[in-house]
């Protein structure tokens, strides 16, 4: 599942060879899963464009009851470190960046704050904050240099305690949101919009 993950409950390879063939059914289980984590009593989908339209992620949302949606500015570092707050008192909150170049601004609090926290804490803390990002791509509207890049590893390898999922395959996504919902700790986990399918 993760060309990250030394783990081996997935059954997934773990150093996969991207195939990027857009398919819809990436794009459906991308809404399978977001419909199946706002099932969670309380989980919270926050970020940029969960409200309202902006980007392709919003559509993944169109089964999330929009209570369940906290429309935020563009303000990362704040909105992870809200997050992380959130999950201390037993939301679970879905942290939305549309771009992992977004992801970027927010590096202090994902590496200094939500990874550390278990350690520095001697496992007294351990949120759980499921952060959903993507690797743009320059089809059918190139964003700009500033907005494509896949940073995916080098993010890895700052992180101890947040696990890493790398969702190449349609078949991966129902399967790595669900084992992240279940298990303890925080998780990235990170798509590819070239999959998505869209027009």
């Amino acid at each position: 599942m993760s060309m990250f993950s030394n783990k081996d409950w997935t059954g997934f390879p773990v150093n996969p060879i991207p195939r990027p063939v857009a398919d819809s059914k990436y794009f459906d289980a991308l809404c399978e899963a977001m419909a199946m984590l706002s099932q969670q009593p309380r989980a919270v989908f926050m970020g940029q464009s969960v409200s309202y339209p902006g980007t392709a992620m919003f559509q993944t949302l169109k089964d999330v009851p929009m209570e369940k949606r906290l429309e935020l500015p563009v303000f990362e570092d704040t909105q992870l470190g809200m997050a992380t707050g959130m999950a201390l008192v037993g939301d679970l909150p879905i942290c939305i960046f549309p771009r992992v170049n977004f992801l970027l601004c927010a590096i202090n609090q994902l590496v200094n704050h939500l990874d550390k926290l278990p350690l520095y804490s001697h496992g007294g803390y351990n949120p759980k904050v499921l952060i959903r990002t993507a690797v743009a791509t320059d089809k059918p509207l190139d964003p700009g240099v500033q907005h494509l890049g896949n940073y995916t590893e080098a993010i890895h390898r700052m992180l101890n305690k947040v696990e890493v999922f790398d969702l190449w395959e349609e078949d991966w996504i129902v399967p790595a949101y669900r084992y992240a919902m279940k298990s303890s700790g925080s998780f990235l986990l990170v798509e590819h919009t070239e999959l998505y399918g869209l027009s």
